[in-house]
């Protein structure tokens, strides 16, 4: 009796720390941040706000495939969700621009967080992403340290407020990511993102909400990358107001290939060993939910039914792995081979578990899917676009 009492406090405790979240994040967005990761995650807020110009395209038709989700299905969904989605208002939403500036050491941080020389200290084609290697000037940074940049426009739960959509945020879930790079990502800059809602689609029981950051160079203006980040809101749908399901967007239909797992051998696999702390390792590089280091709240994660035995990893940690496993095997180590990332969340990992990534080359694109060996599960599929075709295609192989 005391354990289910215990249970549902702790229940309530997490659905109020996840509101208030986004009660504050609603303060805050009317304000230009400028934040560096290097100064213990402090951040400081200008005075003066400022704001996007954007007159996205607007199209009402049905795309079946935005927002087609892999959820645990042991995800319970809420009862009573609160949740109400107002399109008109969500759209006419201006977005503050965001400044930041980021280091060497933040770069380097994000390697390590994501498994770089994790398993040897030295690797030849890892090495430049921690280390001044041979006379080298900078560091290298990760073409998915970018997937660290819409977080600065959230409240470091990974939510963004969005006026006119109104959801319970523990029933969030990321369902996808899409990354297109423009430029090799410097070690060091000071950058201003850009933020438009991309997409609203309402799935009946769920709304798919898609945010896109576009990443500048704060100096010279020239754009950096982009970030399509694909939100799940359980409870939040039904807002349709005709018989047709509402469905809006800005970005072409085809602009994202499916993920279709071949029957063919992958013609390389990687293997990878996950540490115990990589999930406490990759928060500090700005994503502090603390359902991916607090295990009370972990545990009480499922709401309806306890869904995780401990604390997870972070998804965008997961793929992390899977963009690492690609440039080592196609990419010779050489991260500004890469132009297009993307990755659909599956299931969840938890730290210590072994990633293995099967990879599928197809002409410049790299197909891939990561499992867990100790549980034969598919947690992340996908694809890495390069930007030019292997030399040579390598034979299969099994990295430990």
């Amino acid at each position: 009796m005391l354990c289910s009492v215990l249970c549902k406090f702790l229940k309530l405790v997490f659905r109020m720390l996840c509101q208030r979240q986004v009660s504050i994040q609603s303060t805050a967005a009317h304000s230009s941040r400028h934040f560096s990761p290097s100064r213990h995650g402090s951040s400081v807020f200008s005075s003066s706000p400022i704001s996007i110009r954007q007159s996205p395209r607007r199209t009402h038709r049905r795309r079946p495939e935005a927002g087609e989700l892999t959820a645990p299905a042991t995800m319970a969904t809420s009862d009573k969700p609160t949740a109400s989605v107002d399109p008109d208002t969500a759209l006419a939403h201006k977005f503050p621009e965001v400044s930041f500036s980021y280091d060497e050491r933040d770069v380097a941080l994000y390697a390590l967080g994501v498994g770089a020389c994790g398993t040897d200290a030295v690797d030849e084609k890892e090495l430049h992403f921690v280390h001044h290697r041979d006379g080298q000037r900078h560091i290298k940074a990760l073409p998915t340290f970018a997937s660290l940049f819409p977080n600065k426009n959230s409240n470091g739960l990974g939510i963004v407020d969005v006026p006119g959509i109104h959801f319970d945020a523990s029933l969030l879930l990321h369902g996808q990511q899409y990354i297109e790079i423009y430029k090799s990502i410097p070690s060091r800059a000071s950058v201003v993102n850009k933020v438009k809602v991309a997409g609203l689609h309402d799935k009946g029981k769920a709304t798919i909400l898609e945010i896109e950051t576009t990443t500048y160079l704060k100096d010279s203006g020239e754009a950096l990358c982009m970030n399509r980040s694909t939100i799940f809101l359980r409870g939040a749908g039904g807002f349709s107001a005709s018989s047709q399901p509402y469905s809006y967007s800005t970005y072409p239909a085809n602009q994202i290939s499916r993920v279709s797992i071949p029957n063919s051998a992958p013609s390389a696999v990687y293997e990878d060993s996950t540490q115990q702390s990589q999930a406490l390792l990759y928060r500090l590089s700005g994503d502090y939910n603390p359902l991916h280091s607090d295990p009370m709240i972990a545990q009480v994660a499922g709401y309806d039914t306890p869904m995780f035995t401990r604390p997870i990893l972070h998804g965008l940690c997961t793929l992390g792995f899977a963009t690492r496993a690609v440039i080592k095997s196609f990419c010779n180590g050489d991260p500004s081979a890469v132009q297009n990332i993307f990755g659909r969340f599956l299931l969840h990992v938890y730290p210590g578990e072994t990633l293995a990534t099967e990879m599928w080359l197809d002409g410049q694109r790299v197909q891939y899917q990561t499992k867990v060996t100790e549980r034969n599960r598919a947690v992340l599929s996908g694809y890495v676009l390069l930007k030019h075709i292997p030399s040579s295609l390598p034979e299969r192989r099994d990295v430990a």
